[in-house]
This record gives C-alpha cells, sequence and structure tokens, in this order.
C-alpha cells in the first residue's frame, strides 16, 4: 500500500490583500534565523495572499517558520532573487526478510509558488525505481529514473548516474507532485542490496552521494530543495493596470523574468524591499565607499547615482574608468608655462650627453658582442684552416634589419632547434635566408656551434650545399646569411600530400643522386672530411626546379685527414640515427651514409622515418623497410602517389642499394662516393650503365623483391623477430630502438 505525506500547504481559496499593505508594528520581520519580508507574513495583513503566509511554529522550543499551515519548513528566503529555501521530506521504500514493511511517497500542492529547475531528484539504492507525476497548469509532467548494484559493482563517490544513485533534471513551473518508489525485483534477496530505497527533490549542488549513503541514509529525513515564487499569474504590463499593483515609486518589474506572474525589483542606484510601496531607497554610494571616483575627487551623492567633483582648476567626470579630471586652459598655461622653461634646458642637456654615449655605448656593444658571439674564436679557426677561398661578408647590424624589415614575422620561413630562418632582401636586391640562432645562456656549446657552422660553410663551394654568404657578429643573437633556397624543404615535399604527387620517381632519383654527390664530397673532397651527423629530408632544401641542396651544419663535425673516427656525444635525430654510433660513441663517415639510406627508404616509400601512429612493427621505417625487401613486399611498401603497377628496375636497384645503406656494420656499408657513383649509374637519363651497378632487370631480382611472404619472419609482441640468424634485419632490429642520448 503506498502513503502519501504532506509536504506542503493545500491550495485553498485564500483572500488576496490588497497592494496598500503595508509591514505595521503587529508584522513579525522574524522567525527564528530567518527574516521574514513583504510579500510574506506571518498574519493577515502583512502578506500578499495567503499563498505568502508564513507560520512561526513555537512548539519545539525553538521558532520555526513554515509556508502556510502546513508543514514546509522555510530555511532562507529572498525577495531580490523571488526564492524559497525550505527543507523538504525524503521518500523512503524498506524491506526485511518477509517483505516490504515501510514506504512512503512525498507529494506535493502549490499555488504561486513553483518546484525550481534548480533542484535535481535524486533515488538512491540498489533495486529502486522512483519517479514523480506533477501537474504545471492543466498539463501533466512527470520523470524518473533507476538505480541498481550488481553484485560486483564498483560504487563511486561523488558518482549518481545509475550505480547505487541516480539523478534527473525537474521540469520548470511544476505546482504539484507526486512521488512513487518501487522495487525492481521486489527484493527477493534483501541480503544483497541495502534494506531501504530513498528519493527526494535537493538544491542543485546540496547532495554529494557516498557509498554509505546506501546503508546509513535512514537517518536522513528531510533535504534542502528551492521554490521559485512571484506575484500573481498576470503579466508586468497585465499587473499596471491593476489596482494592487506592487512594483510602484522607485521600484520596478524585472525584466529579465519570464513569467508566469511578474517580480520586482529596485532600480538602480536604489535598495530595500521592492514590493513595499516608497521602501526603495537611494544608496548612498559616498557613505558606503562603493564609487568609483578617483582619490583627487570628491564624491557627492545624487538620487540613485553620484557624481565625481574635480579639484578646483580641472573639469572632467573624475571616474576610475571615465576620461577622470582635465586641466582647464588657464591651470594648463600655468603649468606648461612652468615646465617649458626647465624642459628646454633638460633637453638639451640630455640631447647632447645621449649623443656622446650613444657613440660610445654602441662602439662597445659591438666589441662585446663581436667577442661574445665567438668573433676572436672565428679568427682563429679561419686562420689556423689556412683562410678560405671565398671569404664570407661580415654584415652590419642594420643591413640585415633594413633586410628583413626589423625581422617581421612575417618573414620567417622556419624554425628549428638550433634557430629561427627569415627571408630577407639585400640592398642588391638579392634575395638571402638569415638565420638567428636561439640564445638562452650565452653558453660556450652555442658560440662553438655557431662558430662550427660559420667554418664549416666557408670551406664548401658545392653547387648541391647551401652556400654561406656571410655572417653578422655584432649583435646579441649570432647571424648567418644563405642563398636563398625557395621551395622548401624534400620533407615538406614527401610528406605533404598536396606536394607529393608533384615530385614523380625520375625527379626523387635525381634528388637522392645530388644529395650524394653533397655529402661524398663533404666525405672525401672538402679540404678537411666533413661528416655532416644530421641527414634528413629536413636538412634537404630544394630550389624551383627542384635541385638538392644539403643545409643545417649545426651539428657537423671536422674529422682530421688522420682519424678515420671521431668520438663524440651522440647527436642527430631519432630514427636517422647510426645504431653503431649510437652504441659505440664512434661517429664516422659511414654514420651518414646509414642516415641517407633512411632518405633513400623515404623516398621510396613517401612515409616518415619514425611514427607513433603507425603500428608497432611499422613504427621504424628502416626496420620495416628491411623486412618488406626481404619477404619480397617491396610493392606493398612503394608510395602510393608514385603510381605503379609494377617496380622498375631503377626502384629495385636502389632499394638494393638502401639496403647496403642501412646495415648495422659501418664496414659492411658502401662509402657516400660509391652511393653516388651507383646513384649516377641508375639515373634513366644515362646512356649507359656503369659497370659496377649490377643490372636488376633480370627475372631473379624481379622475383625475389616482389614474391610472396616467406615464413623466414614471425610477428611478437615485441615486434618483428627472424627466424634466422645472419641477417641484416635482425641485426638491426636488435639495436636502432635504443634510447637516444640527445637530438634535434
Amino acid at each position: 500500500m503506498q502513503f502519501k505525506l504532506l509536504l506542503a500547504v493545500a491550495a485553498a481559496i485564500a483572500a488576496v490583500v490588497t497592494a496598500s499593505a503595508q509591514v505595521g508594528p503587529a508584522c513579525e520581520s522574524s522567525c527564528g534565523n530567518v527574516s521574514i519580508t513583504f510579500p510574506f507574513g506571518t498574519s493577515e495583513g502583512c502578506y500578499y495572499n495567503s499563498d505568502f503566509l508564513i507560520t512561526c511554529n513555537l512548539s519545539s522550543g525553538e521558532p520555526i517558520p513554515y509556508l502556510g499551515d502546513g508543514n514546509i519548513v522555510i530555511t532562507n528566503m529572498s525577495t531580490t532573487k523571488g526564492v524559497l529555501e525550505i527543507l523538504t521530506f525524503v521518500g523512503r521504500d524498506c524491506y526485511n526478510s518477509t517483505g516490504r514493511v515501510t514506504r512512503n511517497g512525498p507529494y506535493l500542492k502549490l499555488r504561486d509558488v513553483r518546484i525550481s529547475p534548480k533542484n535535481k531528484f535524486v533515488a538512491i539504492g540498489c533495486d529502486t525505481y522512483a519517479y514523480f507525476d506533477g501537474r504545471r497548469g492543466n498539463e501533466s509532467d512527470g520523470t524518473g529514473c533507476i538505480s541498481k548494484c550488481g553484485r560486483n559493482s564498483l560504487l563511486t563517490n561523488g558518482s549518481c548516474t545509475g550505480v547505487g544513485c541516480c539523478e534527473v533534471a525537474v521540469p520548470e513551473g511544476l505546482k504539484t507532485f507526486e512521488m512513487t518508489i518501487r522495487s525492481l525485483n521486489n527484493r527477493t534477496n534483501i541480503t544483497d542490496f541495502s534494506p531501504c530505497s530513498f528519493a527526494f527533490f535537493v538544491e542543485e549542488g546540496k547532495f554529494n552521494f557516498s557509498t554509505t549513503n546506501l546503508t546509513d541514509f535512514q537517518s536522513v529525513s528531510k533535504m534542502p530543495m528551492l521554490l521559485d515564487w512571484s506575484i500573481g499569474n498576470l503579466t508586468c504590463d497585465e499587473a499596471k493596470k491593476t489596482d494592487n499593483f506592487l512594483c510602484t515609486g522607485f521600484s520596478e518589474c524585472d525584466q529579465d523574468y519570464g513569467g508566469p506572474g511578474y517580480r520586482c525589483q529596485c532600480r538602480e542606484g536604489y535598495d530595500g524591499n521592492p514590493y513595499l510601496a516608497n521602501d526603495c531607497q537611494n544608496i548612498n554610494e559616498c557613505v558606503q565607499e562603493i564609487h568609483e571616483c578617483k582619490p583627487n575627487t570628491q564624491c557627492v551623492d545624487t538620487p540613485g547615482n553620484y557624481t565625481c567633483k574635480c579639484p578646483d582648476g580641472y573639469s572632467g567626470d573624475g571616474r576610475k574608468n571615465g576620461p577622470g579630471c582635465t586641466a582647464d586652459e588657464s591651470t594648463i598655461i600655468k603649468i606648461v608655462a612652468g615646465i617649458s622653461t626647465s624642459a628646454i634646458f633638460l633637453l638639451i642637456f640630455v640631447a647632447w650627453l645621449y649623443l656622446v654615449l650613444k657613440k660610445r655605448k654602441f662602439i662597445l656593444l659591438r666589441e662585446k658582442f663581436f667577442k661574445q658571439n665567438g668573433g676572436i674564436m672565428l679568427q682563429q679557426r679561419i686562420s689556423g684552416d689556412g683562410g678560405s677561398h671565398d671569404q664570407a661578408k661580415v654584415f652590419t647590424v642594420e643591413e640585415l634589419k633594413r633586410a628583413t624589415n626589423n625581422y617581421d614575422e612575417s618573414r620567417i620561413i622556419g624554425k628549428g632547434g638550433y634557430g629561427t630562418v627569415y627571408k630577407g632582401v639585400l640592398a642588391d636586391s638579392r634575395i638571402v635566408a638569415i638565420k638567428k640562432s636561439k640564445l638562452a645562456d650565452q653558453t660556450q656549446a652555442q658560440i662553438e656551434q655557431f662558430i662550427n657552422e660559420v667554418v664549416i660553410l666557408s670551406q664548401i663551394n658545392h653547387r648541391n650545399v647551401v652556400k654561406l654568404i656571410g655572417c653578422c657578429l655584432e649583435t646579441e643573437i649570432p647571424l648567418l646569411v644563405y642563398e636563398f633556397i625557395p621551395n622548401g624543404t624534400l620533407s615538406d615535399h614527401i610528406h605533404n600530400k598536396g606536394k607529393s604527387s608533384a615530385i614523380a620517381w625520375d625527379i626523387r632519383l635525381r634528388i637522392a643522386t645530388e644529395t650524394a654527390e653533397a655529402l661524398s664530397y663533404l666525405h672525401s673532397a672538402a679540404s678537411v672530411p666533413i661528416i655532416h651527423r644530421d641527414v634528413k629530408p629536413m636538412n634537404i632544401l630544394l630550389d624551383d626546379n627542384y635541385v638538392a641542396k644539403v643545409a643545417d651544419f649545426g651539428a657537423s663535425k671536422l674529422i682530421p685527414i688522420d682519424q678515420i673516427e671521431l668520438a663524440t656525444i651522440v647527436q642527430g635525430t631519432l630514427g636517422y640515427l647510426d645504431p653503431e654510433y649510437l652504441q659505440t660513441n664512434q661517429l664516422t663517415d659511414k654514420s651518414d651514409v646509414y642516415s641517407f639510406g633512411v632518405v633513400l627508404v623515404e623516398l621510396l616509400t613517401g612515409k616518415k622515418a619514425l611514427s607513433f601512429d603507425r603500428p608497432e612493427e611499422e613504427r621504424n621505417l628502416a626496420i620495416y623497410f628491411l623486412y618488406s625487401l626481404k619477404e619480397g613486399r617491396l610493392l606493398r611498401v612503394l608510395d602510393e602517389r608514385l603510381q605503379l603497377n609494377d617496380v622498375p628496375s631503377e626502384i629495385i636497384q636502389v632499394s638494393r642499394l638502401a639496403e647496403r645503406c642501412l646495415r648495422v656494420k659501418a664496414e659492411e656499408r658502401p662509402t657516400m662516393k660509391e652511393v653516388a657513383i651507383e646513384l649516377q649509374g641508375i639515373l634513366p637519363s644515362m646512356i649507359q650503365k656503369h659497370p659496377w651497378v649490377k643490372s636488376s632487370s633480370n627475372e631473379d631480382d624481379g622475383e625475389y623483391l616482389l614474391k610472396e611472404p616467406i615464413n623466414d619472419y614471425e610477428c611478437t609482441n615485441d615486434g618483428i623477430v627472424s627466424n634466422s640468424s645472419s641477417s641484416t634485419f635482425d641485426s638491426i632490429s636488435k639495436h636502432t630502438m635504443l634510447p637516444i642520448a640527445s637530438g634535434r
């Protein structure tokens, strides 16, 4: 049997008190800790109508305010927000081993007071279906929710999403509701659940579910809830035509309230009870210090506002957020006359002193920055190398500022690990690229890095190496001036879908050949062998004709002629690092060969050297390419944008060459000179191939690279593992995924 608990006053027809009702000496202004203001009141003549009657119950010893003559306990009320804070009963449905022992579903009926949509309807339990039916006007409305707990449910504190606790929003404008709580399974085995289910309305934010609520909530009988109220059912415009309209004097209708009924509020600059005639009184902002007058002005109160009086000789509004006070013309003349004479003498002195100090400071700064940026070190290195064939020009700071429009951001054409590159136009109309190195703490390593790049580039004269035009050491941040390469990096063209289709296989092969020729020159034709140490598509620039230019020598090393290897800290880019160099720290020219092999694979596949977006076995491109090559899957890994139906012999030969470059042991790799010569022989434009290049047009090579996969390899959780013990792929897969100590 369902029990209903009366929570609120019945909607009995009550006499309406006219708008002339005033708070008299007999009207109570509070009950307990709750202030009572009109339109609410405790006795006839003190409230607007019976829906606003407050009963102050003294039976418990402490005064408790109730709405009407029912038992809705009021905890707070607001005439400015139009809300009542009340305590509402908690509905419950309890069982023991014999069945249901308690069920009550509270209901509520209101008139000019409505259930606020700022409440939530909440149900607690592990076998609970709770809902409510309500009415607003002649329309019925309602909703509910289900709360369950499985035997292995993980209840979470603060979570009210259906496991142990559920909640739903409350429709707006409800004046009545009837709550029902049911068991979903008739509590067939109450030992698995809490003995009771609970449901209640509660102000949003005033209830936070705890897993202990399932067993200890029986002691809670009431929860905080909000009721909205307004005056009558007429709109503000309709109510103005009646005799009992309450928004009078300096009170006006709240235009933000959309009904039903209307609400009052005091006009801006006034405070009080907007429902009482003439109770909205002017606020003295000056006395209460809530004004925006500036400190040197005088606050003057006005009805509903205030003004800020400026000092004598000044005029304006005097407010902090306004123009403030400005001096009158006569005052300005006096001030200017007094200041101008002193200012003229001071200006002459400062100008003279400035010119003297500026010249001296400029000279000192130039000397300071020249030393700071390694000018002396650069002179020593150049003289130690016997001088360069092509002397780089030393630019002044003013020349490079003009060339870059004072380093405007629109001139930035690239950013890297070692600095920012700007596009510049010199006085002779040459377009150049100006590199401004990063400078954090001006460490010795950074200075050496900069000087290293200047020395190396000043010794290089090759059509496929970006040319150094000059440098500037007069600024805090050192600058390098290169020839401008307009077509971006190789990385942009092979990894950007919009650009990759423009470079067909013959262009890619030519780029690879030109890059190899440049590296071969660095290794064997330069006056001092140079190891680039960071060969990758990002450091290969392309001009308008797709001619390759090797760039970025910030990580490069000069190798003494009597040495074949050099011990260094590992430096490079993940995915391109020589695994032998990574393990031994011994840098050789074969380290560049390995990196170039990865570049060849990128040109063939169109994929990045390392990508964690790909499946685990495909993340390291070099390993995956070697595996695919051995399994005869070359066609599957080639770049789809090459639009190949079969594999040309040139691609087979380049793939073979890439495989040799990627061998783990450096001694098994070809030199860059051998790589360059072999690529020159592969170029389709060559009429006759060099005798040292193997012909791959025979059927054996084609079948080997394109055959169906064999079972020499298997996939495991750790990657691809070979059943053979002597393959290049086995060796490289054990080394190339080691962590990098330093990268760019």
